[in-house]
């Protein structure tokens, strides 16, 4: 890799750790663990209030986005049934280390 590939990748990571999506808590947002997959679009998630619950990927990160077993996830609970979620946004490697440095995933077990 040449000298300007590598000014490109560490741009591009410096980027990542800058502007990093945080849980929006009045839209009833939390960090979470993906702790299975369970088909059909579907994920049990450990959220950091320590609850288990049932998760949806929805349609628009269906495709794009590919969940594995200990992703750490951005979700917003349901208003009607707070025991359920949507998953919003899914954390990338450096990202996460970003996360657990600043101190956001000290209820996680991570």
């Amino acid at each position: 890799m040449g000298k300007k590939e590598e000014e490109e990748a560490l741009r591009i990571q410096e980027e990542l750790t800058r502007k990093i999506r945080l849980p929006h808590r009045d839209e009833r947002e939390m960090f979470g663990v993906v702790i299975a997959l369970q088909g059909a679009a579907q994920v049990k998630i450990l959220c950091e209030d320590g609850v288990e619950r049932n998760c949806r990927i929805p349609g628009k990160m269906r495709k794009k986005t590919w969940m594995r077993a200990r992703d750490i996830v951005i979700i917003q609970l349901w208003e009607i049934q707070p025991t359920k979620a949507d998953v919003v946004w899914r954390y990338l490697g450096m990202q996460v280390e970003n996360l657990k440095r600043r101190g956001f995933l000290r209820n996680l077990p991570v």
